[in-house]
């Protein structure tokens, strides 16, 4: 019998669902569930593009999840101490093995705090760069290649987010590095995630639509003819750079076009694992409030919180703006309940840009400080601020 599946069920809790939940969207019985999650059975084949789209991931990162784990972890870990006391026998299996380590941690990022992921993440892109000075043969050093690009990728988002977005210079060296990684692989998804995750910092780091929009952009056209989901995701930055510049009819075609490239995605999308279902409605809903437009961002928010179940760090900044967007109506009640949803969240995962946004939030809530409903958030923010 394989061991239990435990990154399947920690994959399954991180969208947010219970066995019960998610054997209601595959149509089978819980007993199903479990007996996967156990390892006592494996899904049919036909069975398993529905599972990836419940649980938000490709086909192959499910089958990844699907392997059993503890022989995988085993192996992985012998395989490292050969390949550690001799560095030149580094092969493709390896590579391979080093992959799927980045992997498992990225998709914890939504879920834990950055800072827990950052010593692990480290020590994949300490292995990554010790191995591929010793490695021989062009198809083994094009892999590397790629493991140091998703690596680095990974450690300047974990960075930026642990700092709560304040290290806005480190996450820029990691994200170039994961560039020009990516450009020496030859992969057009991984300089592409990079390029993105670059448009972030200069769009909420350093607050400049400029930069963010020619990145943002340059994300789009790299990954344009192989990743309609990567390229939905950078059309939107760009929508919502030209919202921060004000530039309305811009900014509303762009997303229209996002919602094409969205509309678009296939199983088979080489960044699938990206999907979430509050991605459109929470960058629309931010773009209507850099334009200055409550009125239209509060429900898109509203409908998108609800849609969007679970507790993911993306989900702390549903809420934070819809705080928002209540408080630029002066619906005072409204907004510190969807100010405590963002915290409930921001508790567990502290996030950087939940925090941010809910900070950010509680100071436009000055005028209303003595509401027991804003006095009781103001509490809560109190315990939050002696964690953080």
């Amino acid at each position: 019998m394989a061991g239990r599946r435990t990154q399947l069920a920690l994959r399954r809790k991180a969208v947010g669902l219970s066995q019960e939940q998610l054997a209601e969207r595959l149509g089978v019985d819980r007993s199903t569930v479990v007996r996967w999650e156990s390892g006592e059975t494996l899904p049919q084949p036909w069975l398993r593009p529905k599972i990836a789209r419940a649980l938000q991931v490709s086909v192959a990162h499910l089958g990844d999840l699907l392997d059993d784990e503890h022989a995988l972890d085993e192996q992985a870990t012998e395989r490292f101490e050969r390949v550690t006391a001799h560095p030149a026998s580094v092969d493709l299996v390896t590579v391979a093995c080093l992959r799927r380590q980045i992997a498992q941690l990225d998709a914890r990022y939504d879920q834990v705090p950055s800072a827990s992921l950052l010593p692990e993440a480290g020590q994949c892109l300490g292995q990554v760069s010790f191995l591929a000075g010793h490695a021989r043969g062009g198809q083994v050093r094009q892999a590397l290649h790629l493991a140091e690009a998703e690596a680095a990728t990974l450690m300047g988002q974990l960075v930026w987010d642990a700092s709560q977005r304040r290290d806005c210079a480190t996450a820029i060296t990691c994200l170039g590095r994961a560039i020009i990684a990516a450009r020496q692989a030859g992969d057009r998804v991984a300089e592409g995630r990079a390029l993105l995750r670059k448009s972030f910092v200069a769009l909420y780091g350093h607050k400049n639509p400029h930069d963010g929009l020619a990145l943002a952009s340059q994300a789009a056209q790299t990954t344009g003819a192989v990743s309609h989901m990567l390229t939905g995701l950078a059309v939107l930055h760009t929508a919502e750079a030209h919202a921060m510049l004000t530039d309305t009819r811009a900014c509303e075609q762009e997303i229209a076009q996002a919602e094409t490239h969205l509309g678009q995605v296939s199983d088979d999308d080489p960044a699938i694992d990206l999907y979430s279902p509050s991605q459109l409605g929470r960058l629309t809903g931010s773009c209507y409030l850099f334009l200055g437009q409550a009125r239209k961002a509060a429900p898109v928010l509203e409908t998108t919180a609800t849609a969007a179940a679970g507790r993911s760090k993306s989900q702390a900044i549903v809420y934070g703006n819809l705080a928002l967007a209540f408080i630029r109506q002066t619906k005072i009640d409204e907004a510190a309940a969807a100010l405590g949803q963002a915290i409930d969240i921001v508790e567990v995962n502290r996030g950087g840009g939940g925090l941010t946004l809910i900070f950010g939030a509680a100071r436009e809530l000055r005028p209303w400080q003595d509401f027991p409903a804003v006095r009781d958030t103001y509490d809560r923010l109190l315990t939050l601020m002696t964690a953080v």
